[in-house]
């Protein structure tokens, strides 16, 4: 059947272009994936163990729409302790299908046909799709990498209109790893709360912070009652595949999502809520093992990244590096190609994050150290012969 059957605003978004690179490398078993965001841990085996324990029990009804009263007792108290936000878990949390259906949740909420939505770029690249579907018009808001990738509230002036309304942000961010300190969320938060926009903070990475405890902008004055903090399970506790997640703020702004929430998805699954339990009641020391080897791992990564002639400024956050290819003379596509067919080296172009992203290339380093040192050795073979082509190339003209 004609794709003229799909509505106009689904044929007009583009496919993920992260997706796109992880099924080029599926067919080459040498392939080393670089290129999906997902660590390589397996959820610890006392979480999995709940699960099977909760299953011979026969635990598989539906939840309640926003989620089992204890993982929201246990989420609210896991903020509090861990990031300083106070939520009642009665009405200001609700327990989603991972953290994108938090996402679509929150935009679907809050946007009316012609909005603007501020996104910093580069950025996640879920974000403007999601907003473009439910009638947003998508403004970037960009970042450099010699303020380190951070959201400035001079970029943020910059592009305010009176018809912006949701500013999406997302620190640690993904793909930079850059972070925001209290410091950086101070004028941004003045602006915000001047201008009267909702924000919706996408905390994902907030406990894979290096060196500095995560700040949330919903901790900053004035700033709790417009903001949706969306946080979950996938990054830090390993549970990807459990697809949880959460969102946190006002009982007026979460009872909205929750409508929406009950007439589509109806409630998270239940066994990964009770593996989300779990993991808040028992699994923090896990969690803070997995954070060590990330951060060794950045360490060794970034490293080795500059050694070999690829510049790259120092991720605070997440599990990525950004580092440039500019210098090379291609552009990130023809340059994530090229590593991929002939290095076995799978990334992730830097354009597919918006503005800024061109002359880059997204590396994920949450992968064994093993196959880090391996991809910076293919790495390193494939900028050499890239260099002799170049030099070769300037010696005939």
């Amino acid at each position: 059947m004609s794709n003229e059957y799909l509505a106009q605003r689904v044929r007009d978004i583009p496919p993920s272009g992260i997706r796109a690179f992880f099924e080029l490398g599926e067919g080459h078993r040498d392939t080393i994936p670089l290129g999906v965001g997902e660590p390589d841990f397996v959820t610890p085996e006392h979480v999995r163990a709940a699960c099977i324990r909760a299953l011979n029990e026969g635990r598989t009804k539906y939840t309640p729409n926003a989620g089992l009263q204890e993982l929201r007792e246990e989420i609210a108290a896991y903020l509090h302790n861990s990031f300083g936000l106070r939520y009642e878990p009665a009405n200001e949390v609700l327990v989603t299908v991972g953290t994108s259906e938090a996402v679509d949740l929150a935009l679907r909420a809050f946007l009316e046909p012609g909005d603007e939505v501020l996104i910093p770029a580069p950025g996640y690249i879920a974000y403007a799709p999601i907003a473009c579907l439910h009638g947003g018009q998508v403004v970037e808001v960009k970042t450099a990498p010699e303020e380190r990738f951070k959201l400035t509230a001079r970029a943020l002036a910059e592009v305010l209109t009176p018809r912006s309304k949701v500013l999406v942000v997302n620190f640690p961010n993904n793909p930079t790893g850059a972070v925001m300190t209290e410091e950086d969320w101070l004028p941004v938060a003045e602006l915000v709360v001047r201008n009267d926009l909702i924000v919706i903070s996408d905390e994902v990475y907030a406990e894979l912070t290096y060196g500095a405890r995560h700040v949330s902008i919903a901790s900053l004055p004035g700033m709790k009652e417009r903001t949706i903090v969306i946080n979950g399970f996938s990054k830090a506790f390993a549970m990807t595949g459990w697809r949880i997640g959460y969102a946190c703020g006002g009982r007026e702004l979460i009872g909205g999502m929750l409508k929406i929430h009950q007439y589509t998805a109806m409630c998270a699954p239940v066994l990964g809520q009770i593996a989300a339990v779990e993991s808040l009641r028992n699994g923090l020391e896990a969690k803070e093992t997995m954070k060590a080897a990330f951060d060794e791992r950045r360490r060794m990564f970034v490293k080795g990244l500059r050694e070999i002639g690829l510049p790259c400024h120092e991720p605070q956050g997440a599990f990525y590096a950004f580092p440039s290819i500019a210098h090379t003379g291609l552009n990130s596509e023809h340059f994530a190609q090229l590593l991929l067919k002939e290095a076995g080296v799978a990334v992730v172009p830097g354009h597919v994050f918006g503005t800024g992203g061109e002359g880059h290339i997204r590396c994920s380093y949450a992968v064994s150290a093993q196959l880090l040192a391996e991809a910076l050795e293919r790495m390193e073979r494939f900028v050499c012969v890239l260099e002799n082509s170049e030099a070769a190339h300037r010696s005939l003209l």
